[in-house]
């Protein structure tokens, strides 16, 4: 039997968080001390240089003006190290770039972290003798796949060591994943640990934040073309703690809330570093406006600018709400009840005669349009009324649900009212306009705004319509067309909640599939934005080298093919009640688990033919829960008892070890 195989893999106790199933798919290093893989090519004469690749080391020796590039397989972060044993020249140095994609190659500077310009190099003071030749901590490195190693003057330099101090994910045993998921697709496999690893990218120390120190200097439209190029520095502290998630490990190295709305889910199902997380959402909430209760567009430095954004102020909210969900923290949100309650009090402020919140600032995730009855704003503010009202229930405060409850419902009916295009079945970006958004439709569904499951399902269906060759679009992102793996992750979930999984898996192996694979990638981490034609030019910026190649808003299949093709959903906070309802599309196995405070919980499964014929999960003891296997006949067989499925259906399970028996 399939599962008998699949059981044998693991032991559902603690020995599974100890063994980390399927630890072959974690990308993270097994050491801090990363040395690079391969050369990627050589400019001059270098001699040896291969011997540079090898942990040991060796001697390899620049004669005069000549460069490697070396290709660390996979991106990573950190602080590089070059060890000398000879040089020629008492005014030698020896300079470092960086870049994640093979594009941005090149001896003169480093990928971008400004709106122009590419970064400059780092060099280092060889000539003064033998020894080893640190960079700055304030010059951290957060992402790159390739280091070049410059030598620019006559000198013969004799180097043995070339090697970096992984600095991300400072809290975290690097590959002590809390988390698994495996299926019989490699691709789809490869696709979950690379999110994993990207958001492992993106969590660092938080002193040595981006300082933004050309913030409001250097804007997208100016020219800065080598020979020049731009001076940066990590070294702001963002945040209070050890560690902090931040929205991408290169760039921003900052604290933005929206893009936690896609990163926190996928952390908590594969590391589980909540930790980084907390840090991240407290230093949000300290910076929130004490008289209007305005939470901040995003985080220090960036925060001094202070810009309004009506959606990312939301998504501090459900930040907070995230986190108690992850972590069943009650003493936390007890902590930040009333500064949720100012902060959705702010929004709902907005909302004028029509029911819905009239958007006074542009502010978003850099799409174009924002503003006035706008679909995606009012849609995550329904979302974060809803999710409100669910933790109002968890404190008792009956005021809230009362004021909050009829609030929504007046949402989404003039949502649906003013918005809805029936000849398209996609809502407009509103009134005065005929653009129909991926993010507000995404929304719509993801926030369930729309009224039945036939109008979701008509949603998708015409979303769906509009995918290309590289994934889905985002037409509000401006021109050239766009795709987001941001509102990506949205639409993906979507698909899902619709329950059409194999639209769901043909879109991660379209769009993740190419984000992983294409060779301008790390193939490893994900992109943030890039265009429809497949060019790596995302429409906001006009720099391209500064897109960050480790971002984590484009992290959402790890986390919804845990929730929802391993089917395992927690209904309440940690799990204390869950549904086990997978979804395997053209899938014939799946296994996948996570942790909480709860216990682990577990599901594996097996099908022919489209139908579900095995499976076997395990959830903690004091819990209960549901069972959804829509078509399967059978019972299931569990601790102490055997329930027999109903329509598909089982309820009031008890947490322990179930088994499927098909009829």
């Amino acid at each position: 039997m399939q599962l008998l195989a699949l059981i044998l893999l693991t032991t559902f106790s603690s020995q599974i968080v100890a063994d980390v199933p399927y630890s072959e798919y974690i990308l993270a290093p097994k050491s801090r001390i990363i040395h690079p893989s391969s050369i990627h090519q050589i400019n001059g004469s270098v001699s040896n240089a291969e011997i540079l690749t090898r942990p040991a080391g060796g001697q390899a020796t620049f004669h005069g003006v000549s460069s490697v590039t070396f290709d660390y397989g996979k991106n990573i972060g950190g602080v590089v190290s070059v060890t000398v044993e000879a040089c020629s020249r008492s005014d030698a140095f020896i300079g470092l770039t960086y870049t994640e994609s093979s594009l941005w190659i090149n001896g003169q500077g480093s990928d971008a972290t400004a709106d122009a310009g590419l970064d400059e190099v780092l060099w280092l003071p060889v000539g003064r003798g033998p020894g080893k030749y640190t960079v700055d901590r304030k010059h951290d490195r957060g992402a790159f796949r390739y280091l070049s190693v410059v030598s620019n003057t006559t000198a013969d330099i004799t180097i043995t060591s070339i090697a970096t101090n992984f600095t991300a994910a400072p809290a975290q045993d690097l590959r002590g994943y809390k988390g698994y998921f495996h299926c019989n697709d490699e691709l789809l496999n490869r696709i979950w640990y690379a999110g994993a690893y990207t958001n492992q990218l993106c969590a660092i120390d938080p002193r040595w934040g981006n300082a933004l120190v050309h913030l409001g200097t250097i804007t997208k439209n100016q020219n800065i073309s080598l020979p020049d190029t731009v001076t940066w520095y990590n070294n702001a502290t963002i945040t209070n703690g050890r560690t902090v998630l931040t929205d991408g490990a290169k760039r921003d190295r900052e604290v933005w809330p929206g893009d936690m709305s896609v990163a926190l889910p996928s952390i908590f199902v594969s590391t589980n570093d909540l930790e980084s997380a907390r840090n991240a959402l407290d230093s949000l909430v300290s910076l929130q406006n004490a008289s209007t209760g305005l939470m901040p567009y995003a985080g220090f430095p960036f925060s001094d600018l202070d810009i309004v954004s009506f959606t990312y102020h939301l998504y501090t909210l459900i930040g907070i709400s995230y986190y108690y969900q992850y972590s069943g923290d009650l003493a936390y949100l007890k902590g930040q009840w009333e500064n949720f309650k100012k902060g959705l009090a702010w929004s709902l402020g907005y909302v004028d005669e029509t029911g819905l919140m009239n958007v006074t600032s542009s502010a978003d995730w850099l799409r174009v349009g924002m503003g006035g009855h706008n679909i995606e704003a009012n849609a995550i503010l329904y979302y974060t009324i809803n999710k409100g009202l669910g933790l109002a229930a968890v404190l008792n405060d009956s005021k809230a649900i009362a004021d909050w409850a009829p609030k929504a419902d007046a949402i989404k009916a003039a949502a649906n009212k003013l918005l809805w295009n029936p000849e398209t079945s996609l809502y407009i970006d509103n009134e005065t306009t005929t653009l129909s958004p991926q993010d507000g439709n995404a929304w719509a569904v993801k926030a369930n705004l729309t009224f039945s499951t036939g109008q979701s399902s008509a949603v998708t269906t015409a979303l769906k319509k509009r995918w290309g060759i590289y994934g889905a679009p985002a037409p509000e992102a401006g021109t050239p067309l766009t795709i987001s793996p941001f509102i990506g992750s949205f639409e993906l979930e979507a698909h899902l909640m619709a329950s059409e999984v194999q639209d769901a898996l043909d879109l991660i192996r379209l769009q993740w599939g190419f984000m992983l694979n294409d060779p301008r990638m790390t193939n490893s981490t994900f992109i943030e934005g890039y265009s429809a034609d497949g060019s790596l030019h995302y429409a906001p910026y006009n720099n391209d080298p500064r897109v960050s190649h480790a971002h984590g808003w484009s992290t959402g299949p790890t986390s919804l093919m845990s929730f929802y093709v391993g089917g395992i959903h927690l209904t309440s906070a940690v799990g204390k009640t869950w549904k086990i309802a997978p979804m395997l599309g053209d899938l014939t196995d799946v296994d996948a688990g996570f942790e909480t405070p709860s216990g682990y919980f577990s599901n594996r499964v097996v099908s022919k033919a489209g139908k579900i014929t095995e499976m076997q999960f395990n959830t903690p003891a004091g819990t209960t829960g549901t069972v959804s296997l829509p078509g399967v006949e059978g019972k299931l067989e569990g601790p102490g008892a055997t329930i027999k499925l109903v329509n598909g259906e089982a309820v009031g399970l008890t947490g322990g070890s179930w088994t499927l028996k098909v009829k």
